[in-house]
C-alpha cells in the first residue's frame, strides 16, 4: 500500500492511495503517520479496507513529508562502490553514519530554498527506510520485521559546510528542506526485493545520476541490524541508504536558484523540487 500525508506544512493529515490512484482520507481513523501506526501489521491491515467509503481528496491538495514526528534521520555515506570511487575515496569497511536534522524534512513537492551563504549545494536521491517497530540489539535477520516501508529521500548537501573547515556531515546536511522525503510511504510487500530498485535524478532534464540499489555495499536489512547495535531505534525514525554515482561534487557542479531536480525510484514515485 502506499500511504502519504498531505495538507499545508505543519497541519498535514494521513492518506492513502486507493485503487485508481486517488488519495483518501485516513484522519478519521488514525492520528498521523508516526509511532504506533507505523507498525506492518496495522499498516497491511488495511490491504483489504474498503477504501470508496473513504473521504477522497482534492488531486491538487499539497503533498507533505510521508512520516511524522521522525526523532533520527540517519543517513549512511560512501554506500555504493562506484559513488565512492567517484568521489576518490576508499570503499568502506563498515557502514559510514551520519545525522540530518529532523528539522531539514520537507515534502517531495516543496521548494528547496538554498541558505544565503550556501555555495556548493548538491543532490542525492536515495532508498529511504521508515522504522516500525522498537529495535535495539537485533539480528540481520530479524530487521526488515521492524520495517514499516519505503520510500525516496534526497538527501541534499551543502558540500562547502561539509568537507570544507572542520568538515562535519552534519552542517552540511541538516539545513530546512534538504531532506524532502516521499511522496508516499511504500509498504513493504510492494517491494519484493529492495536491493534491485533502480534510482535516477536529473537537474533541469539532464540525467545526472542513473543507479540500482544492487550495487549497494550494505544492504538494508544489515543497516537496520548494524545501527541497532548502538542506538535504540523507534517507530517513525528514517534510514537514508546512500547515494549513485553522478551527484554535483564529482563534476563540480551545484545547485543554483531556479534549478528544477526530479528524483525516481522504481516503485516509489517521484519527487520534484524546484531551487530557490
Amino acid at each position: 500500500m502506499k500511504f502519504l500525508r498531505y495538507g499545508e506544512p505543519g497541519h498535514e493529515r494521513p492518506g492513502v492511495l486507493d485503487r485508481a490512484g486517488c488519495i483518501r482520507d485516513l484522519s478519521g481513523l488514525f492520528a498521523d503517520l508516526s509511532g504506533e501506526h507505523l507498525d506492518s501489521a496495522r499498516l497491511n491491515s488495511w490491504k483489504d479496507a474498503d477504501m470508496d467509503s473513504l473521504p477522497l481528496i482534492d488531486r491538487d491538495v499539497r503533498i507533505g513529508p510521508c512520516v511524522a514526528y521522525t526523532r533520527h534521520f540517519i543517513g549512511v555515506g560512501l554506500n555504493y562502490a562506484d559513488h565512492a570511487a567517484e568521489t576518490g575515496m576508499p570503499i568502506p569497511e563498515e557502514p559510514i553514519i551520519f545525522n540530518k536534522a529532523p528539522s531539514c524534512i520537507s515534502g517531495p513537492y516543496d521548494q528547496i530554498a538554498l541558505p544565503p551563504n550556501a555555495q556548493k549545494a548538491d543532490w542525492e536521491v536515495e532508498l529511504a527506510m521508515v522504522i516500525g517497530r522498537r529495535a535495539w540489539q537485533i539480528e540481520e535477520g530479524q530487521a526488515l520485521d521492524h520495517l514499516s516501508g519505503f520510500c525516496i529521500c534526497n538527501d541534499i548537501s551543502e558540500r562547502a559546510w561539509q568537507f570544507e573547515g572542520t568538515g562535519q556531515w552534519l552542517k552540511g546536511k541538516s539545513a530546512p528542506g534538504f531532506g524532502p522525503l516521499g511522496p508516499w510511504l511504500v509498504t513493504t510487500d510492494e517491494i519484493e526485493d529492495p536491493m534491485s530498485l533502480d534510482l535516477r535524478l536529473e537537474v533541469n532534464g539532464e540525467p545526472m545520476q542513473t543507479g540500482s540499489t544492487s550495487n549497494m555495499i550494505f544492504g538494508p536489512a544489515y543497516l537496520i541490524a548494524y545501527l541497532s547495535q548502538f542506538m535504540v531505534l523507534e517507530p517513525g525514525d528514517i534510514i537514508t541508504t546512500g547515494t549513485p554515482p553522478g551527484v554535483g561534487l564529482g563534476h563540480n557542479q551545484f545547485l543554483k536558484p531556479n534549478d528544477w531536480i526530479k528524483a525516481t525510484v522504481s516503485g516509489l514515485g517521484e519527487q520534484r523540487n524546484r531551487v530557490t
